[in-house]
């Protein structure tokens, strides 16, 4: 596997980015035989449907997690109110459900305590962090570690994409399908072709250096690498990035978008994708400054800054790929308004919330 020549930034968050196809690498490899066993648990419980607790960008991969359960294992996904734990003290009726807590650290307060409600209540519980001795491991009947070695900035990315592969994971597995189980393996290389591809990235993100407002936009599963990227954006630059549905944008926030008004699209191919090009042209027609993140000439075409995906991800897996593009622009970005990306002002690596 070969590895891209980094920016030489010297930072922490430069050298996770590159870390990640090491990173899936790992996880596919070694963790696969843990995954397909407490999928086998799984299938012999036969959850009703799957409850998800996280915060941040955990959330964010619990959303992916929703298309994923929803599509290929026919589960209906509800994401947790964790302050219906916590502040209301009034726990909904869990006992049915496959609950699962998505959390970095494994020290989220509230995520925990949805865990620890559910497994009182004979629910079965699975953990996803990436300390094998935090409270959400110790608490959960079922512990899959991320495996992605110490994360030093403060910003997510290493750990937010073996979050994602970890839940693509544990569904190939839980459904047995052979064409899940052949991308996965070749998922490593597909990380690490898209940071070579995306060589010219964080230069193209000068042009926006003044940029104070945007909106990111997915459909699908990539509804949550919008809203990923979205993060990114707002924690490393500051700058208000808003994302969104392509569906739900057409209700009314289209409204925003006049001559130069940035936007940053993620058009994968797959079944959203003629609905993602016909966006593309309401926004070209606006003259909207559109930033694309895409696997086909025909959506990148119609960007400001094109930022090219690999052609042969299916669209299942896709968006561990297409987030790395939006975190390199990230990156990119705070390094030309000259913040400091390892440490964003306000932030913590641990959040507690309760």
């Amino acid at each position: 596997m070969t590895q891209q020549k980094p920016f030489s930034t010297g930072s922490h968050l430069e050298r996770e980015i590159f870390e990640q196809p090491q990173v899936i690498k790992r996880l596919v490899t070694e963790r696969r035989d843990g995954v397909a066993a407490i999928a086998a648990d799984i299938r012999a419980a036969n959850p009703c449907y799957v409850a998800i607790a996280a915060r941040g960008t955990s959330d964010h991969a619990a959303l992916y997690g929703k298309y994923l359960f929803g599509v290929w294992a026919n589960l209906p996904v509800a994401l947790a109110t964790p302050s219906v734990f916590t502040l209301y003290d009034s726990p909904p009726l869990l006992k049915d459900a496959l609950v699962i807590g998505i959390s970095q650290s494994g020290r989220s307060t509230d995520v925990g305590q949805v865990l620890t409600a559910a497994a009182g209540q004979g629910a079965l519980t699975l953990a996803i962090t990436n300390d094998e001795t935090s409270p959400m491991a110790q608490t959960a009947k079922y512990h899959i570690p991320l495996s992605a070695g110490q994360e030093l900035s403060l910003a997510a990315t290493k750990t937010y994409t073996a979050q994602l592969t970890t839940l693509a994971m544990l569904v190939a597995a839980l459904v047995d399908h052979q064409e899940m189980a052949d991308g996965l393996e070749k998922l490593p290389g597909w990380v690490d072709e898209t940071l070579q591809m995306s060589e010219g990235v964080v230069a193209r993100a000068e042009r926006y250096a003044f940029m104070e407002h945007c909106v990111t936009l997915g459909r699908g599963y990539n509804y949550a690498t919008c809203f990923e990227i979205a993060l990114k954006i707002k924690e490393l630059t500051y700058v208000v990035a808003q994302p969104y549905s392509s569906a739900d944008f057409r209700h009314g926030p289209i409204a925003v978008v006049g001559a130069g008004f940035p936007a940053l699209v993620v058009a994968t191919r797959g079944k959203v994708y003629d609905d993602m090009i016909d966006l593309l042209k309401a926004l070209k027609e606006r003259s909207a400054e559109l930033i694309v993140i895409s696997d086909s000439a025909e959506a990148l075409n119609f960007a400001r800054s094109p930022f090219c995906l690999p052609s042969d991800v299916p669209e299942w897996i896709s968006p561990v790929v297409s987030v790395l593009p939006g975190q390199l622009f990230a990156m990119g970005l705070a390094l030309a308004k000259g913040h400091n990306i390892d440490n964003p002002r306000g932030l913590h690596k641990i959040t507690i919330t309760y």
